[in-house]
């Protein structure tokens, strides 16, 4: 674990994985809007989404995938993490009042370049929503260590050697 108590790219391995859930309300949907700026009238108009193909307003697709940022900065690798890039399919709309489950799963480590290339779905029940992949890069213990041995200007001691 790094000093935020995320995982160095050392300590993932493919196959693991995190998930985080949140019920959409209505508040989300107005707060997503005002700060991104998106504010279509099928995510805004119950009204104008009654006329569209979904018959009802649907919550941005973007704040359903912004859950899965929440795993990555939180869960795995977590806090230290940055994202580098991330495909998304949106696959189904999602409600007010529906829960979304985002989920990543370890596909590959590049240990050399601290990449990180997971899976990433977001579901309400047993429906996919969204899926597609992200890459991260993660921090490195053995970079924190060689940069730390850099400054002082000699070894590292292990832990709990004086």
């Amino acid at each position: 674990m790094n000093p935020q108590n995320g995982y160095d790219v050392e300590d993932i391995a493919v196959g693991m994985s995190a998930e985080t859930a949140k019920t959409i309300t209505d508040a989300d949907i107005v707060l997503f809007a005002g700060v991104s700026t998106d504010v279509n009238a099928v995510h805004m108009d119950e009204e104008y989404g009654r006329t569209t193909q979904f018959g009802g307003r649907i919550a941005h697709g973007m704040l359903s995938a912004s859950l899965l940022s929440s795993v990555l900065g939180n869960r795995l690798p977590g806090p230290g993490v940055v994202y580098m890039s991330q495909s998304l399919r949106f696959r189904a709309p999602v409600r007010i009042g529906d829960t979304v489950h985002a989920k990543v799963i370890v596909r590959e480590v590049i240990a050399e370049k601290c990449r990180v290339i997971l899976d990433t779905v977001c579901t309400v029940g047993d429906k996919v929503v969204i899926d597609g992949e992200a890459m991260v890069m993660a921090t490195s213990r053995r970079k924190r260590e060689a940069a730390a041995k850099a400054v002082a200007g000699g070894p590292v001691p292990a832990s709990g050697d004086s």
